[in-house]
């Protein structure tokens, strides 16, 4: 019933931009904080940044803070995940995933998150 779908991936050179979307259905889009995780070949996935359920704040992993934007749309069911100055190491699969719970914030467990999409490739060449 809950769907999440991500799009805006691709191809792009170290340097240089792209902003990935999701699009939610199936739940009342408010009531949850919405995350944003990556997960390269063989390795964990992990925690890129999240915002609360009216933007009121936003986390970042370390490695992406100054460089990502994560911003939402309630009206438009939303969220986003501006990247700039991609790096070779962003290159992973990215999903969106959103969470009910209220202290999300606290939150950068792939674990504490309920719904999933099903990802949005983005690959950084040098």
């Amino acid at each position: 019933q809950v769907k999440l779908v991500e799009s805006g991936g691709g191809l792009e050179q170290a340097g240089g931009s792209l902003r990935l979307s999701c699009v939610a259905s199936g739940l009342t889009f408010n009531y949850y904080s919405m995350g944003w995780f990556r997960q390269a070949p063989g390795q964990e996935r992990e925690f890129v940044a999240s915002v609360g359920r009216s933007g009121g704040w936003t986390k970042y992993v370390d490695s992406v803070k100054g460089r990502f934007t994560i911003s939402r749309d309630n009206a438009r069911k939303s969220v986003y995940l501006q990247m700039d100055n991609l790096k070779a190491e962003d290159s992973a699969l990215y999903f969106c995933a959103a969470d009910r719970t209220i202290l999300t914030v606290l939150n950068t467990s792939p674990e504490d998150y309920e719904y999933w999409g099903q990802g949005t490739q983005v690959t950084v060449s040098s």
